[in-house]
């Protein structure tokens, strides 16, 4: 078994009740290391061209990374993957907090579900002699309840309170294309529709227990590294994640980058200041939790009881059991729909907690909706009388609840903006925000010419995590980190030269790593890239580069790129929406619009760059088998 691996991946065919352990050798995890890595190779080996989504034969696929579970700050991420009902291509999503460490600590790298059970199921997963071991019990009696109800039923029902769960909520048993995986009950693995994957299989829930832990190579330099950062992670921008969460992204209305009203403008005016990280932690902040091995405590946990007001004018009752909204929930449910409510914003992520919902794609689907009402493409008579109209916190609340359970109009939404564009028509397809059928993320194009080439590109849809944001790489000490690659020069955010495309080239496949690994990416950056490789060898014991991990991550990204190639998804998809090509019309970065041509130059560059054909797409075989992975061009050439 190598050093950092339990060397255990857990198969169970829930059709036939079956399960079995694949114990893979040092060379596999070497070559995979984990994460998007591991799904792509199952996905690519085990589901047949074309299968649909939510029919028993995908794979739902939850895998963990070298640094997963290992006692060092960021070390609290997992991967869950399948063909996506949303895209129709590569799914996966990241997810933090506590799930992923304790699977490997019952001695598993990764689970392979198959099938579908015939009655609602649960998974229990724990260790008995040193060995992990599986169950399959009845969920019926779980079935239909939110999230935090399951997991107080299955910790009590199990008799651990330190039982860690992965779940859905109504949303995924009914097979919304946007329902997340809900780990912990408030950390969703929430892009690509994972948690309709689940729900098609019937499967409630995964609780895990596990009492071993990762044997690694170096166990005194890992430490050492965790005592380094213990008393460095102040001196970072990790302190302000510390202070204010994720929701510090708010003060973006200040460059004229903060998406309002469904990306018609960049500046929030009407109520920006009232839904800021500083607002949140000065009113409605309760405590700030953590994930596994990690001091930052940058998770939000909020409160808002209505009976005794901690928030001026709160109407909405805000339960700290869900935590707390991140900045791209906040953005999402409050400046892109109008809301500058705050106590009804962390209602509305409550309730997408509860229901187990992606809350960009909600948002950002309700923003389509709303800017549809009010040009009149939408009328009462679409939306059962509810009235969609930018800034009402009301209607917005109202249309996340019957997103949730599948009622209504919400029913319609929570097919995502792009077929329920399709499925209105009358021009209302212009106005749905998404890339490949997921919703753009909280994240300007206008100001960040880079990020917006990644959203295009990226093999899930728009993303920002496995992406770059072009502010970073602005100044000297921004693109420091990026020396060692070669690129030595900052750039400007609106550059789309060949600097730029050669910097993205590097860049994306690089943050691709932390899906790979198992790694926090906020972490991550607080590191640097050399500490990383510190750490995987410290893990593995593998006298192991930037190099290597660079093409491990390469890797990753395009063999995801090969799936979707596989499953008829082609250069035509990437592209972004039209409005981000107008310039905005008013606030700090009037004036500002991707240019049409010059973004088609980057992208034939970038698909050139990254070995991929301009026109397809698809990965060439010479750089799959430059990757390692040659047997992947066999497949993309039996299906053509």
């Amino acid at each position: 078994m190598p050093y950092g691996y339990a060397g255990k991946v857990l198969h169970v065919n829930l059709s036939t009740g079956e399960s079995l352990v694949e114990e893979p050798d040092e060379l596999f995890y070497r070559t995979c290391m984990g994460g998007w890595n591991l799904i792509a190779h199952y996905l690519l080996k085990g589901l047949r061209p074309g299968a649909d989504p939510l029919g028993p034969e995908n794979l739902l696929i939850f895998a963990t990374g070298i640094i997963t579970g290992v006692p060092v700050a960021g070390a609290g991420r997992s991967q869950v993957g399948a063909k996506s009902p949303l895209t129709g291509g590569f799914g996966a999503s990241e997810v933090g907090g506590w799930w992923g460490a304790e699977l490997t600590a019952a001695g598993l790298d990764a689970v392979v579900i198959s099938g579908r059970a015939q009655e609602p199921v649960y998974l229990w997963i724990h260790n008995e002699g040193g060995a992990p071991v599986v169950e399959i019990r009845p969920a019926g009696h779980l079935w239909g309840k939110l999230t935090a109800d399951t997991q107080a039923a299955l910790r009590e029902e199990l008799g651990d309170r330190r039982v860690r769960v992965a779940q859905i909520g109504p949303a995924g048993e009914q097979l919304a294309p946007i329902a997340a995986v809900m780990h912990d009950i408030c950390r969703a693995a929430g892009r690509t529709g994972m948690g309709a994957v689940m729900g098609s299989k019937n499967l409630k829930a995964i609780a895990v227990r596990g009492t071993g832990k990762k044997e690694t190579a170096d166990p005194q330099a890992l430490q050492e590294i965790a005592r380094w950062y213990a008393d460095h992670w102040k001196t970072t921008w990790a302190a302000d994640l510390h202070d204010q969460g994720t929701a510090g992204g708010v003060f973006m209305h200040l460059e004229g980058g903060l998406p309002t009203w469904n990306f018609q403008r960049g500046t929030f005016d009407e109520g920006w200041e009232q839904i800021t990280g500083i607002r949140m932690r000065d009113t409605i902040l309760k405590d700030r939790d953590t994930c596994f091995a990690c001091p930052i405590r940058c998770k939000r946990v909020v409160e808002v009881r209505v009976d005794t007001p901690t928030y001026p004018g709160g109407s909405y009752p805000v339960d700290p059991t869900y935590g707390g909204p991140e900045y791209e929930s906040i953005a999402a449910l409050g400046s892109s729909c109008g809301v500058g409510d705050l106590a009804a914003i962390a209602y509305a992520n409550q309730l997408c907690n509860a229901y187990g919902l992606d809350t960009i794609s909600t948002g950002v689907t309700i923003a389509w909706a709303m800017e549809c009402f009010e040009r009149g493409i939408l009328t009462p008579q679409d939306t059962g009388g509810l009235e969609l109209r930018f800034g009402d916190a009301a209607a917005l609340v109202r249309a996340v609840e019957l997103m949730g359970k599948r009622e209504g109009f919400g029913r319609l939404l929570s097919e995502g903006s792009r077929r329920a564009s399709q499925t209105i028509g009358r021009g209302s397809e212009a106005f749905a925000m998404h890339v490949k059928g997921q919703e753009i993320p909280m994240h300007e194009p206008r100001i960040k010419y880079g990020l917006g080439l990644g959203y295009a590109v990226s093999p899930t849809g728009a993303d920002h995590i496995h992406n770059f944001h072009d502010v970073d790489y602005a100044t000297p000490d921004g693109i420091a980190g990026l020396r060692p690659f070669g690129i030595l020069e900052p750039l400007k955010f609106n550059d789309l030269g060949p600097a730029k495309v050669r910097l993205a080239a590097t860049e994306i496949p690089w943050q691709t790593l932390n899906n790979v690994l198992g790694m926090c990416a906020f972490v991550s950056g607080t590191y640097g890239r050399l500490k990383l490789v510190e750490i995987v060898r410290a893990i593995t014991g593998w006298e192991t580069s930037l190099h290597e991990l660079l093409k491990a991550s390469e890797r990753a990204y395009t063999m995801a790129r090969a799936f979707n190639a596989r499953e008829g998804i082609t250069a035509a998809e990437d592209r972004l929406p039209g409005r981000f090509f107008e310039p905005f019309r008013e606030g700090p970065s009037a004036g500002n619009a991707l240019p049409p041509e010059e973004f088609e130059q980057a992208r034939v560059l970038f698909c050139k760059m990254m070995g991929w054909d301009p026109q397809t797409g698809a990965p060439e075989a010479w750089k799959l088998y430059e990757l390692g992975v040659g047997w992947v061009a066999d497949e993309l050439r039996e299906g053509d």
